[in-house]
């Protein structure tokens, strides 16, 4: 999570905007019970004379120091457009008073309409507001345009979901998302924990940083809920799309682990536009990889369209803008995807259709062959090692390796050669017929291109738990006496596939670390005939509406100074003790140290996980995540924070272990553990 912004020659630095801008550091935001939240705001000089409408970024992540960098790129853009750009610490996190229990709370939303309330109680506010985020900021912007304050108008959702339970971190296709559960959890864990400047608050800041450094692992909680319900649905607006009433501008990238949700949402809110660019988990105007686009000037569009009344053109233009990216030889990082800019006017597209393919004797063919026969799928525990991170953030060494390394550990069924090129857009759905020998089972299905040459790059993959094939919420055993129908919906994409190249579907039971192991190996059998299927969304190309799309260069205001005291590094290695058949993978990121000559901060993070298992034997998965985190200016304020999270299972129990060291000046201060047993249910 490096909140950096590299350099790029294809990207022009702004230095003179239209209106003239000014700063406010160290804004207090009060609350109706008495808590101050921490600002920033960049706004026009002559706002009070001629007001302005806001922008709110409202984030955990600390506006002092970990994203000041990028902040300094986007928020000024705005304000010398004609915008209040607002960047606000949530409750518990940067400056703001508090502690943060756990994401999204019911609390974080409430003061966010108290945060509108101030707005428009500003002398340079016009009294309507925008929100834009990425990741949490785009989680939060969807669940508070759901509360309709009437202040806010319009929101740009980036790199986030709609569904908190089947799209995020914590659970996927209902399985533990195990490479992301505890990362992420981790994460928050060390990142809630940082103090608040002293230079801001003054002397209780030490008072108030050994109150967050007791907060609660949030993998607890997270744990203690396994199935879809009322927590999850909490925060998950597609509960009730009908809720959010206002335009929104849904944004995310092929690499991003958020993509499916910008299906969804251009397909049920009403005022919604949707783009889909090659990005990681990242603003398009700086993300990797090429092209990135001039996203703060269709900010800018969108902003002028719904908060200033201007007619920029946006409602004349297609619903749906994404990306058809080429066929490339598997890389773990692109610097640059080639393809096209293509549109859809609306989604579902009537300009898509399925295409069929069933399997036969390690092929798909084109029609279904004879009533079926079973195929043995067994588990094979260290499957999936190879699939990269799950949400990219543009690191070297996030994505997936060639799948000839896993294909071994699968079934995989293969296509004839094709004949011509062809375009997907949407969702592949593999289908399948099965039955199991356990009654805890999950299947994981990989969809490859193959190159002529034989190189095998993953374009998609999906993961269901079989338990919830009913209901997501209550979960039943699986009998071994019985056949069941599964369909698995895999990760949309936007992909070519040209002549003489293959597809390749791979399956099985296992898919570690992404998916938690089922407590006792899996053998499925799946049944071919009609019922089992890979479905594909073919795409006809729309030549005329196709080539009208185009943006401009990528634009960013001037990026503040930094000095690098430590540089980046990133390590990613698989490893295989062949005497004790030991699996490990361990993912190694030191993100640096910088120090922010605008206010003499100090702050840097490493990172490293470590998911291991035993072939196999899916009780040996383990999981442990590290984190060190330093804030603090040279001189005389110096923070550091330790902490180490584990994740173990048995038959039927989750163990976890979090443990939390904080340091100030070099001399230890806190030390504590937590530790919590959760059963398991059908995980």
């Amino acid at each position: 999570m490096v909140f950096n912004i590299s350099d790029s020659t294809n990207r022009k630095t702004v230095t003179k905007f239209p209106r003239e801008i000014m700063k406010k550091e160290h804004v207090w935001i009060p609350m109706s019970d008495g808590a101050k939240l921490a600002a920033t705001i960049w706004l026009p000089k002559d706002a009070v004379e001629n007001p302005v409408p806001a922008i709110l970024e409202y984030l955990p992540y600390r506006k002092d120091d970990f994203t000041a960098i990028r902040d300094s790129a986007r928020h000024p853009y705005f304000a010398g457009h004609g915008y209040a750009s607002i960047r606000v610490d949530i409750r518990g996190t940067g400056n703001s008073d508090g502690i943060l229990l756990d994401e999204y709370l019911k609390q974080e939303q409430d003061d966010a309409l108290e945060v509108f309330d101030w707005i428009a109680k500003q002398p340079w506010a016009t009294g309507d507001v925008g929100m834009i985020g990425k990741s949490w900021g785009g989680f939060n912007g969807l669940q508070v345009a759901a509360r309709q304050h009437p202040a806010l108008k319009t929101i740009i959702t980036l790199c986030s979901t709609d569904d908190r339970y089947s799209d995020d971190v914590h659970y996927r296709g209902g399985n533990i998302l195990a490479s992301d559960m505890l990362w992420w959890a981790s994460t928050m864990f060390a990142y809630s924990a940082r103090p608040q400047d002293p230079e801001v608050v003054g002397e209780s800041w030490k008072e108030n940083w050994l109150k967050r450094l007791n907060t609660p692992p949030y993998v607890q909680e997270w744990m203690r809920h396994q199935t879809r319900d009322a927590y999850w649905k909490h925060g998950s607006v597609c509960e009730d799309y009908a809720a959010i009433n206002i335009p929104v501008f849904a944004v995310s990238g092929w690499q991003d682990g958020y993509t499916d949700a910008v299906f969804r949402l251009v397909e049920n809110l009403p005022n919604a536009k949707g783009l889909i660019g090659p990005w990681a988990h990242e603003y398009p105007e700086v993300a990797t990889p090429e092209p990135a686009i001039g996203f703060l000037q269709e900010c800018i569009r969108w902003w002028d369209q719904w908060l200033k009344g201007k007619d920029t053109g946006i409602k004349d233009e297609p619903k749906f803008i994404t990306w058809i990216q080429d066929s490339e030889l598997p890389k773990v990082n692109y610097e640059e995807r080639p393809g096209k800019w293509v549109a859809e006017t609306a989604w579902p597209s009537e300009n898509i259709s399925e295409k069929h393919f069933w399997l036969n004797d390690g092929k798909l063919v084109n029609e279904a062959i004879g009533t079926g026969g079973n195929i043995t799928v067994p588990s094979v525990q260290e499957h999936g090692f190879y699939a990269g991170v799950f949400c990219p953030f543009g690191e070297p060494g996030d994505l997936p390796s060639d799948q000839r390394l896993e294909n071994g550990k699968s079934v995989v069924f293969t296509s004839d050669p094709f004949t011509e090129d062809f375009d997907m857009l949407g969702h592949p759905v593999f289908d399948m017929e099965f039955t199991t020998d356990e009654e805890n089972a999950l299947v994981a299905v990989r969809l490859s291109d193959k190159a002529p040459t034989g190189e095998s790059t993953l374009i998609s993959w999906g993961m269901l738990n079989l338990n919830q094939l009913k209901s997501r919420e209550y979960p039943e055993a699986l009998h071994s006496n019985q056949v069941y129908q599964a369909s698995v919906k895999l990760n949309a994409f936007g992909q070519s596939i040209p002549a003489g190249h293959q597809l390749e579907v791979a399956i099985s039971p296992t898919y570690w670390p992404q998916a938690w192991p089922s407590p006792k190996p899996v053998t499925l059998k799946v049944r071919t005939g009609a019922k089992t299927k890979l479905r594909l969304p073919i795409r006809t190309k729309q030549h005329e509406l196709d080539q009208s799309i185009h943006f401009d260069p990528p634009e960013t205001a001037q990026v503040i100074d930094k000095e690098i005291l430590r540089a980046e590094n990133r390590t990613r290695t698989v490893s295989h003790h062949t005497i004790t058949d030991v699996w490990k993978l361990e993912d190694y990121s030191d993100e640096g140290e910088r120090k922010l000559l605008m206010n003499g901060l100090v702050h840097g993070s490493v990172n490293k996980n470590t998911y291991t298992i035993k072939s196999g034997d899916p009780l040996s998965a383990h999981i442990q995540c590290e984190w060190e985190l330093t804030v603090g200016r040279q001189e005389n304020w110096e923070t550091k924070l330790l902490t180490n999270s584990e994740m173990t299972s048995d038959l039927t129990t989750f163990y976890l272990k979090n443990t939390m060291v904080a340091f100030y000046n070099g001399e230890e201060i806190f030390r504590k553990t937590w530790k919590e047993e959760i059963p398991r249910n059908f995980q």
